[in-house]
């Protein structure tokens, strides 16, 4: 991927393509090509094959997704299935169609089985059940990976397909109703601080871990996959390394200063009990993660209180 190729980043605005742009323009890329959603709808077939017979992209990071936490996903299982289905399938055929060279799919650990054995393999995927609660998101982003295999074997496109674990860092939601776990434990327990809350309500038992992998980091295994990697298998980015959400609510607590109480509401549910990855595949490749847990919430909360108004209302 040479530093003057057409590079199309698609989701630009959001969590993981943001943190892209940002790694491959420090990489010296000097061609980035972005659309917001107005610009361009991705589920808009049309729209997306003009896109890339007009700009001709030579690489895609397919980064554009709708995303959520457990309560989006379990209340909206129609949107996250039709809207990740119709963008992945209209960006996908258009870069089989406009000769891209290498596409690199983004998809997420919630692929694999919920009672999986841990760490996660790469071919643990189809083994068992789902999860419930983001099953409709699994199913669209397995379709995804199914996808990309299965223009490699039938047109020679050299599409690959990425696993990432629990992600965070700058320009997270942080929507209560909507986000992920890290990013709603940052924005509750600073309203907690600053509103002298005694005690914080954690949605489940707090006994279910999970990897948290930091956005920049991932960014740059993306690039470095998109270089380096040319398997039709999927790989797995992550740390290697898991925490308790009860653990993760305390060191939460500790980088904002917070001198509370933590409760957990065990009727809520907790979603899958375990999700830790194996990166053994990547790691063999050269490739290892640099941000520490504790450094990554430190700057994805001092980039909170920087944006504190804009991050919560979105």
């Amino acid at each position: 991927m040479h530093r003057n190729a057409k590079i199309y980043v698609a989701g630009h605005r959001g969590l993981v393509g943001s943190a892209l742009v940002r790694a491959l323009d420090r990489q010296g890329y000097k061609q980035i090509i972005t659309r917001s959603k107005a610009q361009l709808d991705l589920r808009d077939a049309q729209a997306v094959d003009r896109f890339f017979e007009q700009e001709k992209p030579d690489y895609v990071f397919l980064a554009a997704a709708k995303v959520g936490g457990i309560a989006a996903n379990d209340a909206y299982p129609a949107d996250f299935i039709r809207d990740n289905l119709m963008i992945q399938t209209h960006v996908i055929e258009a870069a089989y169609r406009h000769q891209v060279q290498k596409l690199l799919f983004l998809g997420s650990t919630c692929i694999y089985p919920k009672l999986a054995p841990q760490p996660l393999q790469e071919h643990y995927l189809l083994t068992g059940e789902l999860e419930a609660t983001n099953e409709a998101y699994a199913i669209a982003k397995i379709a995804g990976i199914k996808m990309c295999q299965a223009y490699n074997r039938q047109y020679g496109t050299r599409f690959i397909s990425a696993m990432p674990t629990n992600l965070y860092g700058p320009n997270d939601d942080f929507d209560l109703q909507a986000s992920h776990v890290l990013p709603a434990l940052i924005r509750k327990i600073d309203e907690a601080k600053e509103l002298n809350t005694n005690v914080v309500e954690i949605w489940g038992s707090g006994a279910p871990r999970r990897e948290f992998l930091y956005v920049d980091d991932l960014a740059d295994a993306c690039i470095f996959l998109m270089r380096f990697y040319e398997e039709n298998d999927i790989i797995n980015i992550g740390v290697g390394e898991d925490i308790s959400i009860k653990d993760l609510a305390l060191l939460i607590g500790e980088v904002v200063g917070y001198a509370g109480q933590f409760s957990f509401n065990k009727e809520r549910p907790d979603g899958t009990p375990r999700k830790l990855v194996n990166v053994s595949k990547l790691t063999a490749l050269g490739w290892k993660a640099e941000t520490s847990l504790k450094a990554g919430i430190q700057a994805t909360y001092d980039w909170y209180r920087q944006h504190r108004a804009g991050a919560a209302a979105r």
